[in-house]
């Protein structure tokens, strides 16, 4: 084979939007090329062996800010065993400020931002005798008119087994700081009649889970609620009914005619990413984020109070000019909705992003090695961060795996964000962990801060011990997956190479 388009994947069940799109859009150079991806955590040396066995003589990477540490490795061992192989990197990883990272110097070429275009340009140099000298070439932006759709590359062992990535639009109006898409200029809509073809032929090869990765799905009305009606009609036509639809949406616009769409949609079929992040104006003004609050939070109460649709609401913490007492406020307003979950993610520091401007202002600390999380600013030390990113962890293992329903409100009761907060720090006293915690031992746990609180022994261990006999609710997500904000890079940087 020619060309090896790869990448390490977080899981299996990720299958790469970015890469399907590169390989579709390779021209004369499509029956040459090959899509090989990897999960993290194999060994450096199977991957290589597997990648040359192939005999390639170009091997793209789609680099991100999840993998790039294996990547690089996986990199070095190539250009030490087999230095005739050109490499070409692409993705956000190494679209901003690459020039000192050691697997941009390790690699022979980098595309920055959109690669559609440049790489199978590059590649035909490459094989032609005519290896540019330059090597940072700098992605352009196709027409998505222009793009070939990728969607008929998903294999059948993909619809069957990973998750269907899609999407009806690029880019994004917005630009809050933390997010790579403040970069964009504004939000591109592909065709709605051919996107939705394409979707159709998905349906009939049997895919049912579709996980949209546009950052403002309800930009447009007019679209969305076609593509919200494609989707219904499936339902209805559907013998199983187990069609599933992921949506990330700005929280603070849902036109009327969106919430007619939502309302139809019937439960476990709907979930809906709501990107909230921070509820202090201030820090919104900061970081350049455009959001009526009051909007917000009365369009999530609507969501809750007459949709079926499951709410995945997000919120980060070490945002400039955010104290502790300010994120607990969001975070009480944010529980009293009762979302199904509420993703607390750590701020980031994704190269290219504007929020490193305020690092001197709010001493904004970072991590130098990803994911780059914030260590520490002006209003919360390192010690307080440390004790929020023990809060999220333990905020997963609890209140969003979905198993604790009952246990949770008795937790939480008139402060939610207070009372979970001793309860992480207890656990954690107890544990030293927030992780690989034996699932029996945590439901123990659990059942013993109860009774610190009041609740016999008896009527403790019975309310933990009912609620954990049932499964797991049909819609946990890994944060992995949904990740955010960096902000969900799996779905949201399906434009770059990988």
């Amino acid at each position: 084979m020619t060309i090896i388009l790869t990448t390490l994947n977080a899981r299996y069940s990720h299958a790469s939007l970015g890469l399907r799109y590169l390989h579709a859009n390779m021209g004369e150079l499509r029956d040459r090329t090959q899509i090989l991806e990897f999960v993290l955590g194999l060994q450096t040396s199977a991957i290589v062996e597997r990648l040359l066995a192939l005999q390639p003589r170009i091997i793209g990477f789609g680099v991100y800010i999840w993998n790039v540490t294996e990547t690089a490795r996986v990199v070095a061992m190539l250009k030490r065993v087999a230095p005739e192989i050109k490499i070409v990197l692409g993705g956000p990883e190494v679209s901003y400020e690459s020039a000192e990272q050691a697997i941009v110097q390790q690699a022979d070429y980098v595309i920055t931002g959109w690669g559609e275009i440049g790489l199978p340009v590059l590649c035909r140099n490459i094989l032609h005798g005519a290896s540019p000298l330059e090597k940072i070439h700098v992605g352009e932006q196709a027409a998505l008119d222009d793009l070939a759709l990728p969607y008929r590359l998903y294999n059948e062992n993909d619809i069957a087994h990973r998750n269907i990535y899609v999407e009806a639009s690029r880019g994004c109006p917005f630009k809050c700081e933390f997010c790579l898409s403040a970069l964009d200029k504004t939000a591109l809509p592909f065709d709605t009649d051919r996107f939705l073809d394409e979707m159709e032929a998905l349906y009939a090869r049997g895919a049912r889970q579709f996980k949209f990765v546009d950052r403002t799905f309800n930009l447009n009305p007019n679209s969305s609620a076609r593509i919200l009606q494609f989707f219904l009609d499936k339902l209805t036509d559907s013998p199983d009914g187990s069609i599933f639809v992921h949506f990330e949406v700005v929280p603070d616009y849902l036109p009327d005619e969106l919430k007619l769409s939502i309302a139809r949609f019937p439960r476990g079929t709907l979930q809906l990413e709501v990107g909230v992040q921070t509820l202090n104006p201030e820090v919104q003004s900061l970081i350049g984020r455009k959001q009526n609050n009051e909007k917000a939070l009365s369009n999530i109460r609507w969501l809750r109070e007459n949709s079926q649709a499951h709410i995945h609401a997000d919120l980060i913490v070490g945002l400039p000019g955010e104290d502790l007492s300010s994120f607990a406020r969001g975070f009480d307003r944010l529980y009293a909705l009762k979302p199904q979950e509420i993703q607390i993610g750590i701020l980031k520091r994704l190269r290219g992003t504007p929020i490193i401007r305020h690092s001197e202002t709010f001493r904004l600390v970072f991590d130098p090695s990803p994911p780059y999380r914030i260590l520490a600013t002006d209003r919360i030390d390192f010690s307080n961060m440390q004790r929020l990113v023990r809060f999220a962890r333990y905020w997963e293992l609890i209140a969003n795996s979905g198993r604790f329903a009952l246990s949770l409100p008795v937790l939480l009761g008139n402060a939610p964000f207070e009372n979970f907060m001793a309860c992480s720090e207890w656990l954690h006293g107890k544990t030293q962990a927030t992780s690989r915690i034996a699932f029996d031992r945590l439901v123990g746990l659990l059942a013993q801060w109860l009774e610190f609180g009041g609740l016999s022994k008896e009527a403790a261990t019975a309310l933990v011990s009912v609620e954990c006999a049932g499964k797991p609710r049909q819609f946990k997500q890994s944060s992995e997956t949904l990740v955010k904000p960096e902000m969900s890079l799996p779905r949201r940087q399906a434009r770059h190479l990988g």
